[in-house]
């Protein structure tokens, strides 16, 4: 952006890019700016932000000359704690418009196309196309859903940034409702504060040729949603656990999707059983030792002398952000707040965000051991992951 490399996130969702997390935003060169109060998703009030017009953003070689962009002054406002990895802000429509836009979620490659570009002609031939509209720059999917045994047809926004596979506004329709076997949870972070609501299984959900059974659906608070823009009869949200499933194209042009099943199609869909959100909040200076083997001469006869160093290394500190009422985790004893210092014996440290969550999200009823530091002092707590839907 205006020369400076970022790291975005690519969100359907989203019709303006957004950018967050600059503590000196001079460094970004913006252009033609202005204060304003930005609102998104959760229950809080507006954020201060700033608009900006005339700026250029590059990706590869594509580029989208006096682009508008926002930008989040708030500090506490950062995705990167969520997703592990450095996040500078999200791409949206500007990304979409325009091309053709193939993304392999198992390969985690994300490609840009020409409309006119041969490959259009080789998805028309290999992709299953499924008619999409585009409505203020976002894309929307008329697909169906059954909660039990009834199809209740539902217009979704397909929202790739949403890691969830649908979300149902049951606010907004007498026939969507959720079902009894269900439970609270944390549903995500959003500009204007945390999303909670309700997780359950329906008995189906279909777009186009493809039929999913007993898919995970979350339930939004409707507090949660107040600030969004429910607009063009939306009913909700189709996610990322249902798109990795495909190798997916969108061609806004056309007002078209392209889905493509890849090994990940039949896979069960699973949630987070244990209660627990763990955060990646900081960065800590751990000592690790190196070895280096020194093949020179030496006097004790050993020609492969081992010598140890030790070297400071920043590793991540991780946090449990939130804890959801009567789940085993709950139940054990942990708090929000809690520094994570180990897990099932290992350094908390030496993990990826990634692998925390898979461990978190494992189809198995295993144990869980946390080592925690909590105002000073070291505990240990156990729970198990627990099948309640």
């Amino acid at each position: 952006m205006n020369g400076v490399e970022l790291l975005f996130l690519l969100d359907s969702g989203v019709e303006e890019t957004i950018l967050f997390g600059f503590e000196d935003t001079k460094e970004l060169n913006l252009n033609h700016v202005e204060k304003i109060n930005i609102r998104g998703l959760g229950g809080n009030d507006a954020i201060e932000g700033l608009k900006s017009k005339g700026n250029l953003l590059e990706i590869g070689k594509l580029q989208s000359k006096d682009h508008l962009l926002y930008l989040v002054l708030d500090p506490l406002f950062n995705l990167s704690s969520y997703v592990g990895v450095t996040v500078n802000g999200i791409i949206g429509s500007a990304a979409f418009k325009n091309h053709l836009v193939a993304t392999d979620y198992r390969k985690k490659l994300v490609f840009f196309y020409k409309p006119d570009s041969k490959y259009h002609h080789t998805i028309q031939k290999k992709y299953t196309k499924v008619p999409i509209s585009i409505e203020r720059n976002k894309p929307y999917i008329n697909s169906s859903v059954w909660i039990d045994t009834t199809e209740v047809k539902v217009k979704l926004l397909i929202d790739s940034g949403n890691s969830d596979a649908i979300w149902l506004f049951d606010q907004l329709s007498s026939e969507i409702y959720v079902p009894e076997l269900h439970f609270y949870d944390y549903l995500g972070q959003g500009l204007s504060g945390t999303v909670e609501g309700k997780r359950a299984r329906i008995a189906k959900f279909s777009m186009g040729d493809f039929q999913f059974d007993f898919p995970v659906v979350a339930f939004p608070d409707p507090g949660s949603i107040q600030n969004i823009s429910l607009q063009f009869n939306r009913l909700g949200s189709l996610g990322g656990a249902i798109l990795k499933r495909f190798l997916v194209v969108f061609d806004y042009n056309n007002g078209s999707l392209y889905l493509k099943k890849n090994k990940s199609y039949k896979a069960p869909f699973y949630y987070n059983k244990s209660g627990i959100e763990i955060w990646h909040t900081g960065l800590q200076l751990v000592q690790q030792m190196v070895v280096s083997l020194d093949n020179s001469i030496a006097i004790s006869g050993d020609s492969n002398k081992s010598t140890h160093k030790y070297r400071l290394e920043l590793k991540p500190v991780y946090e449990i952000g939130y804890v959801r009422e009567k789940s085993s985790a709950f139940e054990s004893g942990l708090k929000k707040g809690d520094i994570v210092v180990a897990i099932d014996g290992k350094s908390a440290y030496n993990f990826s965000l990634q692998e925390i969550n898979s461990l978190l999200w494992s189809e198995e009823e295993i144990w869980v051991e946390l080592r925690i530091l909590r105002e000073g002092k070291l505990m240990n707590f156990k729970f198990r992951l627990l099948n309640i839907l």
